[in-house]
């Protein structure tokens, strides 16, 4: 049976043996990591956390992040994950709409002002906020706290404390908010119970062969985002060692890769590129099995490298690696999102845009999801909850795409992303998918722009380095490749697209593409 409590993955992991975590060349062992949890409880007791309370983690991946994260587990607390690059009026709004009582924070990483920060954020009046506790580390510089306005505490001195003996982990408690990384709203806050996180660690630890011999991850995205916290707990379900990175750089992972005996590795954005110019040699990686993460275009470079990397869907409603394409499926096919459900408890659906009728294997509508994994609602919103789920208890992703057969599916776009133009739905990945196939184009992205004939799609294009933008060429290409409906009405360059920053890797705005392009439209 799954673990249903943080309290019951960590006694595990303790019961397995062998080291647990491998923290910049340093060996930690689970009996270490749950002592020093247990420490950390007792101090969170002392300043007066209990069941419900919120403590907000805003530190990088070190040892101390799970320790903590156990330790709030134990109390009954839900602990409150925070992107270290989120700056005043994020921390303002997070730590104030959360209710935190505490905020752990390392003041010294990579010299960053957090203090600056917090003060900007208006730590001193968010009445809630009771604490402060600052983690260093050897080689940090002391710090004057005294401006924060509110009593700050040394991390290192909660590992004085006696260890805590009670536990008040219950499976329907929550346990971990995620902050969802909208563009132009406030985010949501998406509340875990201590049962979706270490069931869905454990099913997704055996989908993800976690659980077979010499298995070893390796942790490159943050754990404040539901893809880090996934790869974090899927090796420590399995208990297998996690090699950690405070964050990712490929001239200390690639080592790191080699010295541990890395096995598997998450992938956003470019980080294999990264990984792989890193190491010259033909084949830098053999002991790699599997590359969680892959984009268009990716797949085929990495294999001829000896690099396996497959797709995978996952949301922080329903928390990430959810599911995965077959590792020995052609690279076409390993690129597209989606694949097979790992966790058995899971149901898929794709249901119909307008009527919300549920719809054969093949046709294109939203993707529904039911199962152990799901969030138990935004928390301090309960309309919010109560329109993302239907009637029968599935999850409404707002993703478009289909299914295949029984848990298994396809994922295409976000619904907010796909046009309905002359009447037909389109999916702009399509169109993008022609424009980038042109010799001129290093990247695109489609939108939609209401016109006096309803929609019409607008192409902003990134140039190929040497290639000046004709764009008269382009939309002849387009006209060539697809149906006129579809033909852009306007190809613009742009020197990047702008994007959210998010755990989970940098999110293109296309709202604020939208916008442009209807300005240049007017």
């Amino acid at each position: 049976m799954n673990p249903q409590t943080l309290s019951e993955l960590l006694v595990r992991r303790v019961a397995a043996g062998g080291a647990m975590l491998i923290d910049r060349d340093k060996f930690i062992y689970p009996a270490s990591l749950e002592l020093e949890s247990r420490r950390v409880a007792q101090g969170l007791r002392d300043l007066g956390v209990r069941e419900g309370d919120r403590v907000a983690l805003w530190l990088p991946n070190v040892p101390a992040w799970l320790a903590c994260f156990f330790a709030i587990g134990r109390l009954g607390a839900i602990a409150v994950a925070v992107n270290t690059r989120f700056r005043a009026s994020e921390i303002n709004d997070i730590v104030a709409r959360s209710g935190a009582k505490v905020l752990v924070y390392w003041p010294a990483f990579r010299d960053i002002d957090f203090d600056g920060i917090l003060r900007d954020a208006g730590v001193p009046q968010i009445a809630s906020l009771q604490t402060i506790i600052a983690y260093d580390e050897p080689g940090d510089a002391a710090l004057d706290h005294s401006a924060l306005g509110k009593p700050v505490l040394a991390y290192r001195d909660l590992l004085t404390r006696p260890p805590y003996s009670r536990d008040h982990a219950r499976p329907e408690l929550g346990c971990l908010i995620f902050t969802t990384s909208g563009t132009t709203r406030l985010p949501k806050f998406v509340l875990h119970s201590q049962a979706s996180i270490a069931s869905h660690a454990a099913e997704a630890a055996r989908g993800f062969a976690f659980d077979t011999p010499g298995a070893r991850g390796l942790l490159t995205v943050p754990m404040c985002g539901t893809f880090g916290m996934s790869n974090a707990l899927m090796p420590i379900a399995a208990g297998k060692p996690l090699v950690m990175l405070t964050t990712f750089e490929a001239q200390a992972a690639a080592p790191a890769i080699r010295t541990h005996q890395v096995t598997h590795v998450p992938a956003t954005g470019d980080i294999m590129a990264q990984l792989r110019a890193a190491l010259p040699d033909p084949i830098p990686y053999p002991i790699v099995r599997m590359v969680l993460g892959v984009r268009h275009g990716q797949a085929a470079p990495a294999q001829a490298r000896g690099l396996t990397m497959v797709g995978l869907y996952g949301s922080s409603e329903m928390q990430a690696v959810l599911s995965r394409q077959p590792i020995y499926a052609p690279p076409e096919q390993r690129e597209i999102g989606g694949g097979k459900l790992v966790n058995a408890t899971t149901q898929v659906r794709a249901v119909d845009i307008d009527n919300g009728r549920v719809l054969p294997h093949g046709k294109h509508g939203e993707l529904q999801f039911k199962g152990s994994s799901c969030m138990m609602e935004y928390f301090g919103n309960p309309q919010a909850t109560a329109a993302a789920f239907t009637t029968d208890g599935f999850f409404k992703s707002g993703d478009l795409g289909y299914t295949v057969a029984e848990g298994e599916f396809v994922y295409l776009s976000r619904m907010g992303d796909v046009l309905r133009l002359s009447g037909f739905l389109v999916n702009p990945l399509e169109i993008e998918a022609v424009l980038d196939a042109h010799p001129a184009v290093t990247q695109s992205q489609v939108v939609g722009v209401e016109g006096a004939r309803g929609t019409v799609p607008v192409a902003f294009v990134l140039p190929t380095n040497g290639h000046a933008l004709d764009e008269a060429a382009l939309i002849a290409h387009c006209k060539q490749q697809i149906a006129s409906y579809k033909v852009p009405q306007r190809v613009l360059p742009i020197d990047a697209f702008p994007f959210t920053p998010s755990a989970n890797g940098n999110k293109i705005q296309k709202g604020r593409l939208r916008e442009m392009a209807a300005a240049v439209l007017r």
